[in-house]
């Protein structure tokens, strides 16, 4: 809803975020790493360098199996008393918990799930729009979007409401953004969420998340073997985490409307992204949105090196497998029969892109 109660559409709130400011409640897990050995621990298990992370400052940071597979992708913020605020997506926090408590041994470290918000403003009005004082104010730097993450408890007046934190920290001019744009800008972003683009036996250079996440100048973390061997060698790696751009489609030859739009006609999550030819299944879509930007379909996915964005591949799926899935629902990865869904699937060619996915300024 807009401030004067009209609802508000995925390209009023995209457009927002481009030009002004619109705001969105982020889900995210929020815990507390405090105690006398919590640097130490931290520098040990982190893959990003937290020497001089004073209060108030953040870095992104990975969490990696000794194997080097990613165990969660997190954010972390230094406080006034020597601990940290760490956050990570919605339902990761006990697999994070789980993490950390695993290697802990003697330490004298306390981690502590914490009932906080996250409230997103995103678009170069950002800072404009903060009106509250919650408990910390991070800024983002997504490429291609910046903004201001607000994280605390939920203040006083918000229980109950469907966006807490909205209406107490964010001035009421500011666009209410929804899901769908808010997952449009995540995309063309190209920033991976777990349980979609973060999945089992994922490694950092396949999610594009080395430059962000990992030091290797801060001395041994675990899991940092691996990282530091590919990194050696090219970053080399059988697949990586790109864009897919799915145009709307132009309809039947009869002149007819096309099927693509905000509500109809989008690939679901899980959709096989096949090579142009048909011949090569090279991944599954793990994400899917609306564009506005780009007039179409965006989709995140992790594709074969087979596949060398930019290049055209052939997306297919089942009809019955319905619209892209909602935020937070995990891909289907269940095996299908070589050639992809069967023989009443829906085919449609995309373009595969490097990330991030920034929109054309004429057609796409």
């Amino acid at each position: 809803m807009s401030a004067s109660g009209v609802p508000v559409t995925a390209a009023d709130g995209y457009a927002a975020m481009r030009s002004a400011a619109a705001v969105h409640v982020r889900a995210r897990d929020v815990l507390s790493v405090s105690g006398a050995d919590a640097v130490p621990y931290l520098q040990g298990q982190c893959s990003q360098d937290l020497a001089g992370l004073g209060p108030g400052r953040s870095t992104e940071s990975l969490l990696l199996s000794p194997q080097g597979k990613v165990d969660a992708y997190i954010r972390l913020t230094g406080r006034d008393d020597g601990s940290f605020i760490l956050d990570a997506d919605a339902g990761w926090g006990p697999v994070v918990t789980a993490r950390l408590e695993r290697f802990r041994l003697r330490m004298k470290v306390e981690i502590t799930a914490l009932d906080w918000i996250c409230v997103a403003v995103r678009g170069p009005g950002s800072a404009d729009g903060i009106i509250g004082r919650p408990e910390l104010s991070v800024p983002v730097e997504w490429p291609g979007w910046s903004g201001v993450d607000l994280l605390g408890p939920a203040p006083v007046g918000a229980a109950g409401s469907s966006a807490p934190g909205v209406d107490q920290w964010v001035d009421a001019g500011v666009v209410r953004c929804g899901d769908g744009a808010w997952e449009a800008a995540r995309i063309e972003a190209g920033v991976p969420i777990a349980g979609h683009e973060e999945v089992e036996g994922a490694i950092p250079a396949e999610l594009g998340l080395v430059d962000r996440t990992v030091s290797f100048t801060k001395g041994c973390f675990t899991g940092q073997e691996l990282v530091a061997r590919i990194d050696s060698r090219g970053s080399n790696v059988p697949r990586r985490l790109a864009g897919v751009i799915i145009p709307a489609d132009p309809g039947p030859d009869d002149g007819g409307p096309g099927t693509s739009s905000p509500e109809t006609g989008l690939p679901p999550v899980g959709a096989i992204v096949l090579t142009a030819d048909g011949d090569h299944e090279v991944g599954r879509l793990s994400s899917v949105a609306w564009s506005p930007g780009w007039e179409g379909a965006v989709a995140l996915a992790l594709l074969h090196r087979r596949v060398t964005p930019p290049e055209d591949v052939l997306v297919r799926w089942d009809p019955d497998q319905g619209p892209g899935a909602a935020p937070g629902a995990a891909p289907d990865r269940s095996p299908d029969p070589v050639g992809g869904a069967g023989t009443g699937s829906t085919s449609r060619v995309g373009r595969s892109r490097p990330l991030p996915l920034t929109p054309p300024t004429g057609p796409v």
